[in-house]
C-alpha cells in the first residue's frame, strides 16, 4: 500500500501584479500575510511583475521576443531595426548584465564601462549630456547606469513591437488612469492574449499549482497595476473556476469607492477598500462559511447582477500594534533588480538598491493639505506606533531578509516618532540605514537632524509642493518657502539628502508664480541645500477638499456626475490660472539640469518655448532665509548625548583631571578643574542616548546648585566643544 502525500492548502496567495518597482518589492502583500501569520493561517505571496521581467530579460524570453518580431514582419523604426540587427549581441549579453544588476557579477562592471560590452540604441544618445555625471560615479554605478539604459532600449521596441502598453513600472497604466467607464478596459481583455499575458499567466499558472491556494488576493497600487491584475482574474476564473479572486490596494482604495459597473465581476468576485487586514480576515471566515456574506467589511460583491457594498461597521479596524511584523518571506528578495535611471544621489533611491518597507504611523498627522486625498481613512484615520514595536519589527525584518535598508512609507513622518525611533534604534546599537517622507516642520532643527543622521537617517523626501508662500497658504501646507529652505538646510548639513515634492497648476496659479517658484527652486538648488526634486501636474481628485469643494477654490468641475467605474481624478477648469500645460516641459528640463548641479547661470525663460514673465523673487531670497539663526537655551528642550562615555583619569597638574573621547575617527581630551570635570562626567552620563530624555531645566538647576551661573557654562569653549561632538538639544 502507498500512502498518498496531501499538499497543504494555502487559505490565500498574494499577488502584486505587474508592474511596480524593480529594484525592492511593494509592500502591502507583506502587510497582509504578516497580519494573518497572527492569525494561524497560511498564506504565501509573489511579485509577479518581477518574476515577469526575469522571464522577457532572459536569453529564452528575448529571444522568443526577436523570432516574434521578425515573423511578423511589421515596419520598424530605424531605432527598433538597429536592435533587432544587434539581437545576437543582445542575446549574448542579457543573461550577464541581469546578474550584474542583482548583485551577484561585479566584476562585469568593469567590462561594461569599457564601452564595447552593450549594444547601444538610442538610450545612450543622453550619453552627451550625461558625462558630467561620471566623474562623481563610481565603476559599478556607472555601469549600473549604462546597463538601464540598456534595458530601456529593450523596453522600447517590446513597446513599439510587441505590447504597445509595457512600461518597467506603469504596464497599461493608460487603461486604468481616469477611467470612469470600463468599456475600454473591458475590450482590451476581451483581446487574444499577446506574448507578455500568455507569459505572466504561465507564471501564474505554475505558482497556482505549487502553492495550491483557495483564494487569490490581487494588490492594486497604481493604475498601471490594474490591467495585469484584470487579466490574471480572467485566467484564474477560466482555469481555476473554484478560485475565489479578489483586489484591495491603493488603486480601489481612491478611483472605485464609487463603483456600478458589474462586469467587472467577470474578473474578480471582491474588492475591498481601505486596510485589507479587517476586511481579508472577515473575507476568509465567509469563504470557510463561519460567517454570512453580509458581515463582511468594505467589500464590494456582485449580487443578482448588480453591483453591492457591503461594510460591517461592527467590526473595527485592527489596530496597527496588532498587525503584526510584514512578513517578505516567499519573496525572492536577492533576484530584484538594482538600476539607476538618474544619476543624481537621492533620486535613484527609488530604483537602486533593496529596501524593507515600513509604515510608523498609519495616516497623516497633519491632513490639511487641500489637493490632498484626506477625506479618505488611509490618510485620515492617524495612529502611530511606539518606537519600541518599530524596533522589534525592524529587528525582525533584518533576521528574516538578511537586509538593514528601511524606507519608511508614510504620507509624511510625524518628527516626535522620529526622534524617538531614532533614540531607539542608537540604545539598541542596530545598525540600520533608512529614509521617509516628512513635512518640513520647524520642528525639525539642526540637531533632531544631527540625531536622525546618527542612527542612521540618510535621506527625507517632503512637499515643497508650489515655492509660493500665497499658495502654500491656499494649499493649507502649514509651511513657508523660507521655513522649508531652513529645514533643508538644517538636513543637508548634518549629512541627509533632501528630495522636494513640487507641484505646479494648481487652481488660480498665475504664470507669474510658476516662474517665481522656478526661481525659488533654483536658488534652493543653488544654495546647496537640496538635492534632488520632481514636478507634479495638479491633479484634482474627488476626495480632496479641491475635488469636494471647487467653487472655492474657483475652478469648474468639467464632468458632471460619477462614472461607473473609476472616479477620482476630475478634469476641471481653472478659469483664473495661467494655462498650466505650456509650462511642464521646461519646469522638467531645468529641474534635471539643477538636480546635476548645472544650469543655473541659464536665464528662466530659455527653459521654456513661450513667452514667460520675468522672476520677481529677489535673486538672493534663499541665501538671505539661510542666515544664521539664533539658537535660544529654553528650560523645557530636551537634552541629549549621542557619543560615548568619555573616559575620567587623573590630571599629571594637581587639581584637574582629563575627560578623554574617543569618537569613530579620533580622539580628544578636555583638561578641566577636577570638581567641574567630574560633574561633565555625571553630566554626560546621566543625558546619554540609553537614559531617559532629561529637561534642560533639571541640567541648569543641578550645575547652578554645584558650580555656578548656568549661563556661563552655556557661553563656554567646553560647551561649544560638547556641542560640536554629540550634545544635542531640542
Amino acid at each position: 500500500m502507498t500512502a498518498t502525500i496531501k499538499k497543504r492548502v494555502t487559505q490565500v496567495l498574494f499577488i502584486t501584479p505587474p508592474f511596480t518597482q524593480l529594484n525592492t518589492p511593494y509592500p502591502a502583500t507583506a502587510y497582509l500575510k504578516g497580519y494573518l501569520k497572527t492569525l494561524g493561517y497560511e498564506s504565501k505571496q509573489m511579485d509577479l511583475g518581477i518574476e515577469l521581467i526575469w522571464k522577457i530579460f532572459s536569453v529564452e524570453g528575448l529571444g522568443q521576443i526577436f523570432h516574434q518580431i521578425e515573423q511578423s514582419q511589421i515596419e520598424l523604426s530605424e531605432n527598433s531595426a538597429r536592435i533587432l540587427r544587434l539581437k545576437k549581441k543582445y542575446l549574448q549579453t542579457i543573461d550577464s548584465v541581469i546578474a550584474f544588476l542583482q548583485d551577484k557579477n561585479p566584476t562585469l562592471a568593469y567590462t561594461v564601462v569599457e564601452g564595447d560590452f552593450l549594444p547601444e540604441a538610442s538610450r545612450f544618445e543622453q550619453m552627451d549630456d550625461m558625462e558630467w555625471a561620471f566623474g562623481t560615479l563610481g565603476i559599478r554605478d556607472k555601469a549600473r547606469y549604462l546597463s538601464t539604459l540598456y534595458l530601456e532600449d529593450i523596453g522600447d521596441l517590446i513597446t513599439e513591437a510587441i505590447d504597445s502598453n509595457f512600461g518597467f513600472s506603469r504596464y497599461a497604466e493608460r487603461l486604468g488612469l481616469s477611467a470612469r467607464e470600463f468599456d475600454e478596459m473591458d475590450e482590451a481583455l476581451k483581446q487574444p492574449s499577446g506574448l507578455l499575458d500568455e507569459w505572466m499567466c504561465q507564471i501564474l499558472d505554475a505558482k497556482i499549482k505549487d502553492v495550491n491556494p483557495k483564494s487569490i488576493a490581487f494588490s492594486v497600487p497604481f493604475p498601471g497595476n490594474l490591467y495585469g491584475a484584470l487579466k490574471c482574474g480572467q485566467f484564474i476564473k477560466k482555469a481555476y473556476p473554484d478560485i475565489k479572486v479578489w483586489m484591495g490596494g491603493g488603486y480601489p482604495n481612491t478611483e472605485l469607492r464609487s463603483l456600478k459597473d458589474p462586469r467587472v465581476f467577470d474578473y474578480i468576485d471582491f474588492i475591498t477598500l481601505d486596510d485589507g487586514e479587517a476586511p481579508v480576515k472577515l473575507l476568509l471566515e465567509y469563504l470557510d462559511g463561519k460567517r454570512p456574506v453580509d458581515e463582511l467589511k468594505r467589500t464590494f460583491i456582485r449580487q443578482s447582477g448588480a453591483v453591492r457594498f457591503i461594510n460591517n461597521s461592527a467590526v473595527k479596524d485592527i489596530p496597527q500594534r496588532e498587525t503584526g511584523t510584514p512578513d517578505y518571506s516567499d519573496l525572492h528578495l536577492r533576484e530584484y533588480l538594482s538600476v539607476i535611471e538618474v544619476a543624481n544621489p537621492m533620486h535613484r533611491l527609488w530604483s537602486d538598491g533593496r529596501w524593507n518597507k515600513l509604515t510608523l504611523a498609519h495616516g497623516c498627522y497633519w491632513g490639511k493639505c487641500t489637493f490632498c486625498d484626506i477625506s479618505l481613512d488611509y490618510i485620515q484615520r492617524y495612529e502611530p506606533i511606539n518606537a519600541s514595536i518599530l524596533c522589534d519589527r525592524i529587528e525582525e525584518i533584518i533576521a528574516q531578509t538578511g537586509q538593514n535598508g528601511f524606507h519608511f512609507v508614510d504620507e509624511a513622518a510625524p518628527p516626535a516618532l522620529m526622534r524617538d525611533l531614532a533614540i531607539e534604534i542608537l540604545r539598541r546599537g542596530l545598525s540600520v540605514v533608512w529614509w521617509t517622507n516628512i513635512r518640513f516642520e520647524s520642528s525639525f532643527t539642526a540637531d533632531l537632524c544631527k540625531l536622525l543622521r546618527a542612527s542612521g537617517c540618510i535621506a527625507v523626501s517632503g512637499g515643497l509642493e508650489v515655492a509660493s508662500d500665497r499658495l502654500l497658504e491656499l494649499i493649507k501646507k502649514g509651511v513657508t518657502v523660507g521655513q522649508v529652505a531652513r529645514v533643508c538646510n538644517h538636513f543637508t548639513h548634518s549629512g541627509i539628502m533632501v528630495h522636494a515634492y513640487l507641484m505646479y497648476g494648481f487652481p488660480t496659479q498665475t504664470a507669474q508664480e510658476t516662474i517665481d517658484s522656478l526661481e525659488m527652486v533654483r536658488q534652493l538648488f543653488e544654495s546647496g541645500v537640496l538635492q534632488s526634486g520632481f514636478w507634479h501636474r495638479f491633479a484634482m481628485t474627488a476626495h480632496s477638499p479641491v475635488g469636494l469643494a471647487p467653487d472655492l477654490f474657483k475652478v469648474k468641475n468639467a464632468v458632471s456626475g460619477l462614472g461607473r467605474f473609476a472616479n477620482n481624478e476630475l478634469q476641471h477648469e481653472d478659469p483664473t490660472g495661467a494655462d498650466h500645460d505650456l509650462f511642464g516641459e521646461g519646469l522638467r528640463k531645468s529641474l534635471f539640469n539643477y538636480m546635476h548641479g548645472i544650469g543655473f547661470d541659464v536665464p528662466l525663460h530659455q527653459w521654456f518655448d513661450h513667452q514667460v514673465p520675468s522672476s520677481s523673487i529677489p535673486k538672493r531670497y534663499i541665501e538671505k532665509e539661510l542666515q544664521e539663526e539664533q539658537f535660544l537655551l529654553k528650560d523645557q528642550q530636551r537634552i541629549i548625548w549621542i557619543g560615548e562615555q568619555p573616559e575620567l583619569v587623573p590630571s599629571e597638574e594637581e587639581g584637574f583631571a582629563e575627560l578623554i573621547f574617543s569618537g569613530k575617527k579620533e580622539d580628544f581630551a578636555l583638561e578641566l578643574p577636577e570638581e567641574f570635570a567630574e560633574w561633565v562626567y555625571s553630566f554626560l552620563e546621566n543625558v546619554g542616548y540609553q537614559n531617559q530624555l532629561q529637561r534642560l531645566k533639571s541640567i541648569k538647576e543641578d550645575y547652578e546648585e554645584k558650580l555656578g551661573d548656568f549661563s556661563e557654562l552655556a557661553e563656554s569653549e567646553v560647551w561649544q566643544i560638547l556641542r560640536e561632538n554629540g550634545l544635542l538639544i531640542f
